[in-house]
């Protein structure tokens, strides 16, 4: 059977990294609009309630409006890149890890996660859940991105001045990924976010340090280890490093190949009283259009890793 896709926003980064992973699977058929009527709102009309799937890589506002104009008794589903609906009742959160591969396959409106928050929730949600970790410790995430997570315009200064090495930006808090950081790992506190840019065009490092001595509730480092191992024991998308001693460095590369994956580490000090979580991952693979791919193949009944990049980096 083949399943009608349409993007919404396919000439923006991550719809042309989906459809380069959907590209030459008879399993979908894209549906497309030229250039002068893919900003035509009845032309968007008609081919959002036609397809079998929508995928929305819009702004916030944009995949609003683009959910108003689908049909009540239009049969398609759909999934919104942007972070409109990430914590939005009626949506389910598309991170099949955390909330069941069951609740995103029969889903009709899934949202994406952001990609700081893929990290950041791949590491603490099963642990808070877990009780190896508090809910109401109040939590410090320090994360670095390739540029190409934001946009063109980010994606031009950085390509063009080459004399940018690092972007420190949201400094004034309040950043759009911190509710959706706070309610999927189920905190009491919002986290302290602290994120940048990096003159590397793909891949993201999300950390979280932990005090451990100064953590009432929190179960030591290789616990948390040896929970996340088990966590994701079978998961094909997200691995665990299981073993206890630090690797030299941890790298981004700056011209890394596309890689729909994730791997996570739990670092400790010789006292055991500190911990690192880190999860690398590409910010355009498992960080949005991966991830996206990734649900579409479990709503169409399909293996979840199809047309996925999962080779080791």
């Amino acid at each position: 059977m083949t399943h009608g896709v349409f993007i919404d926003g396919a000439a923006g980064t991550t719809g042309l990294e989906i459809a380069d992973r959907l590209a030459g699977r008879a399993e979908f058929a894209l549906v497309t609009l030229d250039e002068a009527r893919r900003k035509d709102a009845a032309a968007r009309r008609e081919a959002l309630n036609e397809a079998d799937f929508a995928i929305l890589c819009l702004p916030d506002d944009a995949a609003r409006e683009a959910i108003a104009l689908i049909d009540p008794a239009s049969r398609v589903r759909v999934i919104d890149a942007s972070s409109a609906h990430r914590t939005a009742a009626g949506w389910t959160y598309g991170f099949p890890e955390l909330v069941g591969r069951e609740a995103v396959a029969s889903a009709s409106r899934v949202s994406n996660p952001g990609c700081y928050p893929s990290g950041f929730l791949a590491l603490v949600a099963p642990l808070v859940k877990q009780g190896l970790l508090p809910a109401d410790w109040p939590y410090t995430v320090n994360a670095v991105s390739g540029y190409s997570g934001g946009g063109k315009a980010l994606i031009g200064r950085f390509e063009e001045d080459r004399g940018i090495a690092w972007r420190g930006y949201g400094l004034a808090m309040g950043h759009k990924h911190v509710p959706e950081m706070q309610r999927h790992a189920g905190l009491v506190h919002e986290p302290l976010f602290s994120p940048a840019v990096i003159d590397a065009h793909r891949g993201m490092a999300v950390e979280v340090p932990l005090p451990l001595a100064a953590m009432t509730g929190a179960a030591s480092a290789q616990a948390m280890r040896d929970a996340l191992a088990a966590f994701y024991a079978d998961c094909p998308v997200v691995t665990v490093s299981t073993d206890p001693a630090p690797p030299a460095e941890v790298l981004l590369e700056r011209d890394a190949a596309p890689w729909d994956g994730m791997e996570l580490h739990v670092f400790t000090s010789r006292s055991g009283s500190q911990a690192r979580l880190l999860a690398r991952l590409d910010n355009l693979g498992k960080g949005a259009s991966g991830a996206a791919v990734q649900s579409l193949n479990l709503m169409a009944g399909l293996p979840e890793t199809s047309g996925l990049n999962l080779h080791k980096i």
